[in-house]
């Protein structure tokens, strides 16, 4: 316990420096933010001055109504402003919140497509999604609410007690040594919040992380009759959510009752001195305050404790953020870089992408007429996460117009080599080159490699119909498009007679189809695409001759202007390839440069 205690204090610590400049991203509207409710504070020193004027003047002048309007006016005008100054504020820290929390998704969804299918296999679908949803929106309250509080719990007191201070000594005092007292309790009661909330989100993503996987595995548990014994495991998870939710509400409340004590004592403390000093029982002394300045002085000792209750009852908000923030660094490592900079007028756009050493550039035609598409120098690979190689450095060039067959057995590097071409995977050494006319588009701000189309071995049919699934690759696709690109994998005729054309229901495992058909699918995306590199992992592994001859007569037609490369065991295939390729014992043979 007191090893992970040591180990989390650095990265919590990094956690409550990174929240402490959030405010930077949307600086305008988060300085507002924290300077209307002083100012509103402000304000309200006038206010209650002016309203304990009006009944001193109404109980011991015994003035008019009439004489009264003008102080009335300027209560009521007061009152106003600082309901605005209050509305305004809020109104601003949500927006900064809205502004940031977009900002930090859009940037770790761009890490995350940085660091490609690799990483995001190591961790849980259910965990991933949390920390890009959940984890992100547990920010708002600390945006929203705590940092306003925190910034008027600092100055609005000692401001208000001064004052105070300067009508009546005793109560000024009062002020000043109770109020202390709350943020001193709070922090004790914080620790265990913090703790607890950091309990929360771990149990939050180990429940998302097991539902997701159960669910995504839901046959397979099924058929080997596990189902009852992960339908109890997904009970155990929620169950445990269920008890670390109620520490934190049950801390929640006890802070909020430690701040209303103290409050009360306060105020009451302040109610009785002026109230005895009014009868004369507190000696010759204290009877010099006047009713204005009693009034006065009551009128702020409640606002001298408010600002300390809003903390208190956004308190929980920090331990949840700063948590969660934790959460985030646990899974990414690092924490993306709060930017110098203004970046106001940045929110729309997510960053710029940086793929895996992959230098794109515009296409080019050497001295011998002949268009590079890929240019590959000293490319070298390993093992993720060990020292074990799986291919050579090795040089090649692919040019426009080729068609290459990259063969080897099963493990031999096939579909680690493809990725890492394109950047999904990181190289040990070597550059890349890739020239197409995608180097100028806005590909890059989505995380995309332009120019390139990349079909895996088992591709991911997101999407709850086949139409859907097309168009993840087009978007913009018609529907004779779509037909189109159906009929050159032979599925047109399938779709329209024994299911609901475009409209037939998938979900994320095809349910009604073979494996052969949803690959045809998947693959149909193919030939929507704009691409200049085409990368294929098996294309025609579950299918029968007639289908796979179709398939491959349709790729190598619609590939015969692009550069394709497909890894494949079927010597059918690879003898209907202009080029041959080799992978075998960490090295790639039948290559050019």
């Amino acid at each position: 316990m007191t090893k992970s205690l040591a180990v989390s204090s650095p990265r919590a610590k990094r956690s409550g420096g990174w929240l402490a400049q959030s405010w930077r991203l949307a600086p305008r509207r988060m300085l507002w933010a924290l300077c209307a409710p002083l100012l509103a504070g402000v304000l309200f020193l006038f206010q209650a001055w002016w309203l304990a004027d009006i009944l001193d003047r109404a109980v011991i002048g015994h003035a008019a109504l009439q004489q009264l309007w003008p102080a009335i006016s300027i209560v009521a005008g007061l009152l106003l402003v600082r309901a605005l100054l209050v509305w305004s504020g809020e109104r601003a820290a949500s927006s900064g919140a809205e502004h940031i929390k977009h900002w930090l998704r859009a940037t770790l969804m761009q890490r995350l497509l940085n660091k490609g299918p690799a990483w995001s296999r190591q961790h849980p679908s259910g965990e991933l999604t949390t920390a890009l949803i959940d984890h992100v929106e547990a920010l708002e309250g600390y945006l929203q609410r705590y940092m306003s509080a925190a910034v008027a719990a600092v100055f609005l007191p000692l401001l208000l007690a001064v004052v105070a201070m300067g009508v009546d000594i005793v109560v000024g005092l009062l002020l000043l040594l109770t109020a202390p007292l709350i943020p001193v309790f709070m922090a004790l009661v914080g620790w265990g919040a913090e703790a607890a909330n950091q309990k929360y989100h771990q149990a939050l993503q180990r429940l998302s992380g097991i539902f997701g996987d159960r669910v995504k595995g839901v046959f397979t548990l099924v058929l080997f009759g596990r189902a009852k014994e992960e339908v109890e495991a997904v009970q155990q998870a929620s169950q445990d959510l269920g008890k670390t939710t109620m520490k934190v509400l049950r801390i929640a409340f006890l802070s909020s009752a430690v701040l209303e004590l103290f409050a009360a004592l306060g105020v009451a403390g302040v109610a009785v001195y002026i109230g005895l000093s009014y009868l004369g029982m507190l000696g010759d002394n204290f009877t010099g305050m006047t009713l204005q300045q009693g009034l006065f002085c009551l009128f702020l000792a409640p606002e001298v404790y408010q600002p300390l209750r809003q903390l208190a009852a956004s308190y929980h908000d920090r331990a949840q953020a700063k948590s969660a923030i934790t959460s985030l660094e646990a899974i990414f490592k690092t924490l993306p870089a709060v930017p110098n900079k203004n970046v106001e007028h940045t929110s729309d756009e997510a960053p710029e992408a940086k793929w895996e050493g992959v230098s794109v550039r515009l296409p080019m035609t050497d001295s011998n007429g002949v268009t590079p598409v890929l240019q590959v120098e000293g490319f070298s690979l390993t093992a993720p996460g060990t020292e074990t190689v799986l291919l050579k450095p090795v040089s090649f060039t692919v040019n426009k117009g080729e068609s290459i067959a990259l063969q080897g057995s099963s493990g031999s590097g096939k579909t680690t080599l493809l990725e890492s071409v394109v950047g999904l995977r990181t190289r040990h050494s070597g550059e890349v080159r890739l020239y197409t006319e995608g180097a100028g588009s806005n590909d890059g701000e989505l995380g995309f490699l332009p120019g390139v189309c990349l079909l895996s071995a088992h591709p991911f049919l997101s999407g709850e119909t086949v139409e859907q699934v097309l168009k993840l690759a087009a978007p913009e696709a018609s529907e004779a498009q779509m037909w189109n690109a159906l009929a050159k994998v032979d599925m047109e005729h399938v779709l329209r007679t024994q299911h609901a054309g475009l409209q037939t229901l998938l979900g994320t495992r095809g349910y009604g189809l073979s494996g052969g058909q949803l690959q045809r699918i998947a693959l149909a995306r193919l030939f929507l695409c704009e691409a200049d590199l085409v990368l294929m992992d098996e294309p025609t592994a579950h299918l029968d001759a007639r289908t796979r001859d179709v398939v491959l007569d349709a790729i190598l037609a619609f590939c015969a202007d692009k550069a394709l490369i497909i890894a494949t065991h079927d010597p059918a295939v690879a003898a209907r390839l202009q080029r041959q390729w080799s992978l075998q014992d960490q090295t790639l043979s039948g290559v050019q440069s």
